[in-house]
C-alpha cells in the first residue's frame, strides 16, 4: 500500500507530542490512571466573555459565510494595534496581518511561500516539533544551532552566523520558547538582529506563541528594532494565552509582499479560518485581559511547584524556564538503567518507562532537537502535578 502514497508523506514524522497523547489516550481507555504532561495544553477553560462572544456571533446569524481570506478586518485592525500598543512595532497595519486556523498553520504558509527547494532555514534548538517537518515539506533544509543547558537552552548570535551560508533564506525561534520555556532578553534579539541585517535576504520567523506567559516582563519583540520590520515575520495566536487552543486561530504580522503571498496560498489551501472562532478572537484580543493575567500567575506558582519536586530527584539536572509552561529536563543521569524489564537507552526509552510503569506522559526531548532531555508540561492542576512528580521520583529510584 506504501507505493501509493507520496515520498513526501513517507519521509514526514508524526509529531511526537502528539503521538504521545495518543498511546496515553489509548491506555486511558482501558481505564488506567494516566497523568498527561505531554500536551501544551492548557487546563483553563476559555474566558467567559470569549465564549460569550462565540455565542452571540451564532444568534446575530452574520457570521456562517465564508470570512475573508486574511481574516475579518475589524479583528486584524485589533491585532494590529496591539502589536503596536504592546509590542512597540510601530509599523503594523491590518494590511501585514494575516489570520490562519492556528499558529501551526501561519508557519506552514509562512515557509511555503518563502522556500524553494535547497533553501535552507536556520532553527534555533531545541525547537519546536514541527518547525523541520513543516521546513522539509516545503522543500528546505533544517539547520539546527544548539542552545546548551549552562546558558539556558539558547543559542547566540555568533551560532548563528557561523551557520548561515549563501543557501540561507530564514531564521526561526520561539520566545517564550517550547519546549524550554527559555526567554531571549532584548540586547540577545538584538545581537541576532544585527547578524540578520549584515546578510541581504534572510527572514526571521519569531514564533511568540506563549508571549503571555512569560514570567521576565514585558516580552520583546524583534520586529520592534530598527530595521526588522522588513526582515521579521512575527507568528502569535490565542491558543496559550487565552485558553483557545481548540478555537484554533492564529495570525502573522509580516511586510505586505509576504502578506499577501500568504493570503493566496491561504486561499488555495483552507481559505479564512473559521468564522465564529475569529469573532471569539477579537473579544479575546480587545477585552478584559485579566483572565490571562490570572492564569500566568497559576502557571508562575505551578513553575515553582514543579521545580521544587524536581530538584528533590537525585539524576534529574534542569534549568528554570523564564516563561511558556514548560520544564526540559536532562535525564542522562537514567540512561543504561534497567529495571522492570525496561532498560533505558535513551530519553524515548526514559518516556516509555515512564508512560508504563508511573502512568505519566512526557515527551522524548530527541523531538525537539535535544536527545538527552525530557519535556514536561505543567499545564495541569496542581494536584495532578504533586501526583505525576510522585510516581516519577519513585520510578526513577526503582532504576538501576
Amino acid at each position: 500500500m506504501n507505493s501509493i502514497l507520496s515520498d513526501r508523506i513517507l519521509n514526514m514524522e508524526e509529531s511526537a507530542t502528539l503521538a504521545m497523547a495518543k498511546k496515553a489516550r489509548e491506555l486511558k481507555s482501558k481505564g488506567i490512571d494516566i497523568i498527561g504532561l505531554s500536551l501544551g495544553e492548557p487546563d483553563f477553560k476559555t474566558p467567559k466573555h470569549v465564549q460569550e462572544a462565540a455565542k452571540d456571533a451564532i444568534d446575530e446569524g452574520k457570521y456562517f459565510s465564508y470570512p475573508p481570506v486574511a481574516g475579518y478586518q475589524d479583528l486584524r485592525e485589533a491585532i494590529a494595534k496591539k502589536l503596536r500598543e504592546e509590542n512597540n512595532i510601530s509599523e503594523a497595519k491590518a494590511e501585514n496581518i494575516v489570520v490562519s486556523t492556528g499558529a501551526k498553520h501561519s508557519i506552514a504558509n509562512t515557509f511555503m511561500c518563502l522556500l524553494n527547494e535547497g533553501d535552507e532555514v536556520v532553527i534555533f534548538s531545541p525547537y519546536w516539533v514541527s518547525y523541520a517537518e513543516i521546513i522539509k515539506l516545503a522543500g528546505g533544509v533544517p539547520v539546527l544551532i544548539e542552545g546548551t543547558l549552562e546558558n539556558n537552552f539558547k543559542a547566540t548570535a555568533q551560532q548563528l552566523e557561523e551557520a548561515i551560508t549563501d543557501k540561507t533564506k530564514a531564521v526561526i525561534y520561539s520566545s517564550p520558547c517550547n519546549p524550554t520555556g527559555s526567554v531571549f532578553s532584548q540586547s540577545e534579539l538584538e545581537a541576532i538582529a544585527d547578524v540578520i541585517k549584515s546578510h541581504e535576504g534572510i527572514m526571521v520567523i519569531a514564533d511568540e506563541i506563549y508571549e503571555l506567559i512569560n514570567f521576565t516582563g514585558k516580552n520583546f519583540s524583534i520586529a520592534s528594532l530598527p530595521g526588522m520590520f522588513d526582515r521579521t515575520i512575527t507568528v502569535n495566536g490565542f491558543s496559550k494565552g487565552y485558553a483557545m487552543t481548540g478555537w484554533r486561530v492564529g495570525y502573522i504580522c509580516a511586510p505586505l509582499a509576504i502578506a499577501k503571498a500568504c493570503e493566496k496560498i491561504q486561499g488555495q489551501f483552507t481559505s479564512g479560518g473559521t468564522g465564529i472562532a475569529q469573532r471569539a478572537a477579537l473579544a479575546a484580543i480587545s477585552g478584559d485581559q485579566s483572565p490571562s493575567k490570572e492564569m500566568a500567575e497559576a502557571y508562575f506558582n505551578r513553575r515553582q511547584l514543579v521545580l521544587d519536586l524536581l530538584q528533590e530527584i537525585p539524576g534529574i539536572k534542569t534549568h528554570i524556564p523564564e516563561g511558556a509552561f514548560y520544564f526540559f529536563p536532562d535525564v542522562t543521569a537514567f540512561f543504561g538503567k534497567t529495571a522492570h524489564g525496561h532498560t533505558v537507552k535513551d530519553a524515548d526509552d526514559l518516556c516509555l518507562y515512564l508512560l508504563e510503569v508511573a502512568n505519566v506522559s512526557l515527551v522524548t526531548g530527541g523531538a525537539f532537537g535535544a536527545p538527552n532531555c525530557v519535556r514536561l508540561s505543567y499545564a495541569a492542576s496542581e494536584d495532578e502535578l504533586k501526583e505525576a512528580l510522585k510516581r516519577i521520583k519513585k520510578a526513577l529510584a526503582e532504576l538501576a
